[in-house]
């Protein structure tokens, strides 16, 4: 009867074996222990032992079944439930149960966004606390969901993530309305398996005003740019509404509804752009005012009618001072200008980056300089309070005047070569004026009352629409290469056969001068292009055409010898 006791007392010890091998553990940790619904955490311990089913390993929020994703021995990882409380979280084994501490619940807050108002396509920053590490998976069919931001009622996935920050880009549908942070959660079903529907913790709403959209183009440029901002709703201007480029006022060439157009003014400095309408101010992004940069003009030395080239940076573009949103439309070149020793080249080409002009008939050795004319803008932005002009300098051009100083030889068959030597020659032009339509359409049409070098006949000389040409008594040659020391060309055809026009033949040319010419033109004083062209002429000496390279004589009675094939 002794031993009664001790062996009930074993059978009671045997019985709470499993009880003690867990009570016995070490206190359970958690982590975080404040957070969301529908944030994960997790509990570390030993001892856990394995994973058996929904119904044998259970933990608990407050009373709250958690969803379990991960259960080792020692870490188990759950979501916090979507209706979970502050409270106790405990973890049950079967039927025992271990503490893991209280464990706080708090929502997302909105602090701040910034900016407050804006247009659709830009970042908006989203500040506060308590949003979580990150959005989740990128999937936003998973069964855990996503965590997400609303604007104006359409869900926006985020660019950026963190607990206290979250940067988004407002979408093209959004409309005016509140801006919420929501946190997915994920909770088990009744049995405790995976997963009932996706519900959302929500932050406090914060407003955020759409204002519609305006292009900027474009955002950088030097001074008397044309600016075009693009947009709806830009009503009609009223006496205080401007457009200020870094602080300066610039002067507005057009306002409509739709679209408002307006120039870099004098004294311009990089800065913010802002739209000021009906008492409100509204940057747009910031304007880069470029000073103009040019490399010396190359060739630093040429002859007139050359073709010069000015390399750089931010010359800005060359007809852009009119009113309208494309330059294109009303092509108002204002005063910019390239001068060359003080009189105005021909503009070929004006880039952002690049300048090609031709040297003027007129033309004086000295400086290179670029103009691009600005203006300053009344009080009400109106144009104009004053009107000037930045200078921007591209080296020093001297003028070179061809020299002949050698010709051979001095008389020559049809087709036979001619070689000129000099110099100053400059580069050969070609003979077809691509800038001047009428020029090259009157070049390919046979007009019986056009003759060489008629006196007074202006831009119907079929010889004007050349620039560079060699003569033999009035007829131009075939040049077969032009170098600045050395021109080879062609005896021409004509002049053995005569030339002339209506009522008038002359069919003895064959000896006559040898000139060598140039031709270019001025800009008119209006400083509109050009005058009509004028010849720089070089007379290298007399030449006679020999009666050389004729056909053979049987040519004149069978001149077609295929004509009696089937050829």
């Amino acid at each position: 009867m002794i031993y009664r006791p001790f062996f009930f007392a074993l059978i009671i010890l045997g019985a709470l074996t499993p009880w003690a091998s867990y009570a016995g553990q070490a206190a359970i940790e958690i982590s975080p222990r404040t957070s969301t619904p529908g944030a994960t955490v997790v509990l570390s311990g030993k001892g856990l032992g394995q994973f058996k089913s929904v119904q044998f390993n259970k933990v608990t929020f407050a009373g709250m079944p958690a969803l379990i994703q991960r259960w080792e021995s020692d870490l188990v990882e759950v979501k916090v439930p979507f209706k979970a409380t502050t409270g106790p979280v405990e973890m049950m084994i079967g039927k025992k149960k271990l503490s893991a501490g209280t464990f706080t619940v708090v929502k997302p807050r909105i602090e701040s966004i910034t900016p407050t108002e804006a247009e659709r396509g830009t970042m908006v920053t989203i500040t506060g606390e308590h949003f979580g590490a990150t959005a989740g998976a990128r999937d936003p069919n998973t069964m855990f969901g996503v965590n997400d931001v609303v604007i104006g009622g359409v869900v926006v996935r985020p660019r950026r993530w963190k607990d206290d920050k979250i940067e988004v880009e407002i979408p093209t549908n959004a409309a005016p309305g509140d801006v919420v942070v929501r946190l997915a959660s994920s909770d088990p079903l009744a049995d405790g398996s995976c997963c009932a529907p996706v519900e959302y913790v929500t932050s406090n709403a914060v407003s955020l005003a759409l204002v519609p959209s305006v292009r900027v183009d474009p955002m950088s440029g030097p001074v008397g740019t044309k600016v075009v901002l693009f947009g709806q709703d830009f009503g009609a201007k009223g006496t205080d509404d401007a457009v200020l480029i870094g602080s300066s006022l610039a002067t507005i060439a057009q306002w409509k509804d739709d679209v408002i157009v307006a120039h870099v003014p004098l004294g311009a400095e990089t800065g913010p752009l802002v739209l000021k309408r009906q008492g409100r101010e509204r940057t747009l992004g910031t304007f880069a005012v470029h000073v103009p940069k040019a490399m010396p003009v190359t060739p630093a030395s040429a002859p007139i009618g050359t073709l010069l080239r000015i390399n750089g940076e931010h010359f800005g573009f060359y007809s852009e001072s009119g009113s309208t949103p494309y330059s294109f439309m009303d092509f108002n070149k204002g005063e910019n200008r390239v001068e060359i020793g003080g009189v105005p080249a021909v503009i070929y080409r004006w880039n952002d980056d690049r300048i090609d002009v031709w040297v003027p008939f007129s033309v004086k050795s000295g400086p290179v300089r670029i103009y691009r004319s600005a203006t300053k803008p009344k009080a009400d932005g109106s144009c104009c309070q004053e009107r000037g002009e930045l200078v921007t300098e591209a080296g020093t051009f001297t003028l070179v005047t061809p020299v002949v100083e050698s010709y051979a030889p001095k008389s020559a068959g049809l087709d036979d070569l001619v070689t000129i030597k000099g110099k100053g020659f400059g580069t050969f032009l070609k003979t077809a004026e691509h800038t001047g339509l009428e020029l090259s359409q009157k070049a390919y049409k046979r007009r019986l009352d056009v003759e060489i070098n008629e006196p007074d006949s202006g831009s119907t000389v079929i010889s004007n629409v050349s620039r560079t040409e060699v003569l033999f008594n009035g007829a131009a040659a075939l040049v077969q290469s032009w170098t600045d020391t050395e021109i080879v060309v062609k005896v021409p055809h004509r002049n053995l056969y005569g030339i002339g026009k209506r009522g008038a033949f002359f069919d003895d040319l064959s000896t006559g001068p040898l000139v060598v010419r140039r031709g270019s033109w001025d800009v008119l004083p209006d400083g509109t292009c050009c005058s009509q062209k004028q010849w720089l002429t070089i007379e290298a000496g007399q030449f006679t055409i020999e009666a050389k390279g004729l056909p053979d004589p049987g040519y004149w009675n069978n001149n077609r010898p295929d004509a009696g094939t089937n050829q």
